[in-house]
C-alpha cells in the first residue's frame, strides 16, 4: 500500500496551484466575516482569500509546522471542499439564504474545489509519511498483539486537555472552547463514515452500517448523536447552529476531523479507515467517561452529557464490532496485505490525537495568559525602540468595525498600538482592550483576531520571531 504521493500527474502545483486556491476561495461565502459569529448560515466560512496568494501551498510541512497559518488555512479549504458533499439547512429555514445554497452547492465551487483538494490533501496530511512507520511482516497473529497492547482506558491520571481546563483561570470559558472544537465532526456525525458504507464489499459492509444507523439514533431524531450533542452545547449557553464557531476552531480541530473525510474520500485509503474507525471508537469508552466527569466537574447539574453518557455505551459495541465483524472478515476476505495499512489507520489518528491535545493545551494556557503578555508589551517594545532587536514591522491604518478574522502566525509578533482602541480576541470569550501605547505579544501558532473599536486605530506589528530574546 503506497503512502500519500508527493505528487501524482493531474496535480497541481506551484503558482498554478496558489492561482486555483485563490479562485476557489474569493467565492463571496469564503470572504471575511464582519461578526465574530456566524449566525445559521451554514454555507458561509471565512477562508480569508486575501492572504491566499503570499502562501506556499507545494513544499508539505513536517510535523514542527503542521500548526502554521498555512496549514490553517489549508484545513479551512479542506473543510468547505467535504462539506460540499454534505447537505445542509440552516435551523431558521432557508428563507433568505437561497443564494448562498445555491452558490455553495454549485457545480463551479463544486470543481474548483475538488481540482485542488489532491494537493491540499498531500499538504496536510503528508506529514504523516515521515510519523508512521508499519513495514515488516504483519499477520492476524501479530495484529492481535498489536492491538491487544492498545491502552484504551487511560487510567486516572489528568490527561493534557484535563489538566488545561480544571487548572485554567476560567475553566466554564475553557470548557465551552473545548466543546466548540467538536462542533465539526459531531454536528454532522458519522458522515464522513457514510462515505464507506456505499457501494458493495460483502457482510463488512453491513456491520459498518450497524455502527452508522447507531450514530443515528436508529431514525430517532431525539436520539441521533448529533441531537444530543446539540443539547450539550445549548446547556452550557453556546448556540447549536452549524460552523457558529467557525471562527474560533483551531487548526487541530479541523486536522483531526478532515481526516476522516480524507480517508472516506479517497477509497485507496479504506483499511486505514478500518484501522482508524476500529480506534476512535474503542478509545471513545473512556474519553466520553472523562468527559462527563469534566464537564460536571465544570459546569455542575446544569450541563446535559447524554450525548457523553450515550457513547460510554455504545462505543463499547462498536469497538467489538469494529474487530470482529468488519476487521476480521475483511482480512478473511483480502488476506494479510491489508494489515499494514489497518495498522496506519491507528497510528495515524494516535498522532492527531497527540497533535490536537497539545495544540488545546497551548491555546488555553495563551488565552489564560493575556494579562501577562499586555505586560510583556513594554520590556519587548522598549528593546525594538532601543535597536536591542531588529525586527520587520507593519504600520497599518484601519476604521471603526474593521475585523482581522481569525488567524496566526509563523513566528511570535507584537502588536503596538500607536492611537485609537483594539479589541484583541484570542478565543472564544477571551479578548483584551488595548488603547494607545498599550500592545499585546501573539505567540506563534496562536489562534487570534481584532476588532477596532475607536472611529481609527493605528497600530504596528513588528514580527519578533521569538519574543523571549528580546527580554535578555
Amino acid at each position: 500500500m503506497s503512502q500519500v504521493p508527493k505528487h501524482v500527474p493531474f496535480e497541481l502545483s506551484g503558482d498554478e496551484l496558489r492561482d486555483a486556491v485563490v479562485q476557489y476561495a474569493t467565492n463571496p461565502l469564503y470572504l471575511d466575516n464582519e461578526d465574530w459569529e456566524n449566525h445559521d448560515n451554514p454555507y458561509r466560512r471565512q477562508l480569508r482569500p486575501q492572504v491566499l496568494p503570499h502562501l506556499d501551498f507545494d513544499k508539505v510541512p513536517g510535523r514542527e509546522n503542521i500548526l502554521d497559518y498555512t496549514s490553517l488555512a489549508v484545513q479551512r479549504l479542506l473543510t468547505s471542499i467535504y462539506e460540499a458533499d454534505l447537505v445542509f439547512f440552516p435551523k431558521s429555514g432557508l428563507e433568505g439564504k437561497e443564494e448562498d445554497f445555491k452558490a455553495f452547492y454549485s457545480p463551479a465551487n463544486r470543481a474548483l474545489g475538488e481540482r485542488i483538494r489532491p494537493a491540499l490533501e498531500r499538504y496536510a496530511f503528508g506529514f504523516l509519511d515521515d510519523e508512521v512507520e508499519t513495514s515488516g511482516k504483519w499477520t492476524r497473529a501479530s495484529l492481535d498483539t498489536y492491538l491487544d497492547s492498545l491502552d484504551m482506558g487511560g487510567g486516572e491520571e489528568q490527561t493534557s486537555v484535563e489538566a488545561a481546563i480544571t487548572g485554567s483561570s476560567d475553566p466554564e470559558r475553557a470548557a465551552r472552547m473545548w466543546l466548540v472544537q467538536f462542533a465539526p465532526d459531531f454536528l454532522s456525525e458519522a458522515s464522513p463514515m457514510m462515505r464507506n458504507v456505499l457501494g458493495y464489499y460483502g457482510p463488512a459492509q453491513s456491520e459498518w452500517f450497524k455502527v452508522v444507523i447507531d450514530e443515528y439514533g436508529y431514525g430517532v431524531h431525539e436520539t441521533k448523536h448529533s441531537t444530543l450533542f446539540e443539547r450539550t452545547l445549548e446547556s452550557v449557553g453556546l448556540k447549536s447552529d452549524l460552523h457558529r464557531y467557525w471562527m474560533y476552531y483551531l487548526n487541530s480541530s479541523l486536522l483531526l476531523n478532515n481526516y476522516f473525510h480524507y480517508l472516506g474520500k479517497n477509497h485507496e485509503l479504506f483499511f486505514r479507515y478500518v484501522g482508524a474507525l476500529y480506534y476512535t471508537e474503542s478509545s471513545l469508552v473512556d474519553f466520553c467517561r472523562r468527559a462527563d466527569r469534566l464537564l460536571q466537574g465544570v459546569f455542575g447539574d446544569t450541563v446535559d452529557t447524554t450525548y457523553f453518557t450515550e457513547h460510554v455505551h455504545i462505543d463499547q459495541h462498536h469497538g467489538r464490532m469494529a474487530r470482529e465483524k468488519i476487521i476480521a472478515p475483511l482480512i478473511e476476505a483480502h488476506g494479510e496485505g491489508i494489515i499494514p495499512e489497518i495498522v496506519r489507520g491507528i497510528e495515524e489518528y494516535r498522532v492527531l490525537l497527540e497533535v490536537g491535545d497539545a495544540d488545546f493545551a497551548a491555546q488555553i494556557a495563551w488565552m489564560d495568559g493575556q494579562p501577562e503578555f499586555k505586560k510583556l508589551h513594554g520590556p519587548v517594545y522598549e528593546a525594538l525602540q532601543e535597536g536591542r532587536v531588529q525586527a520587520p514591522v507593519a504600520h497599518l491604518v484601519e476604521p471603526r468595525g474593521e475585523l482581522s478574522n481569525t488567524h496566526c502566525h509563523e513566528g511570535d509578533e507584537l502588536c503596538h498600538i500607536v492611537s485609537g482602541v483594539m479589541r484583541f480576541e484570542s478565543g472564544l470569550g477571551s479578548s483584551l482592550y488595548l488603547r494607545a501605547g498599550e500592545g499585546v505579544v501573539i505567540q506563534r501558532n496562536r489562534l487570534h483576531g481584532a476588532n477596532i473599536e475607536s472611529d481609527e486605530c493605528v497600530y504596528e506589528i513588528h514580527s519578533v520571531g521569538d519574543y523571549r530574546k528580546c527580554l535578555s
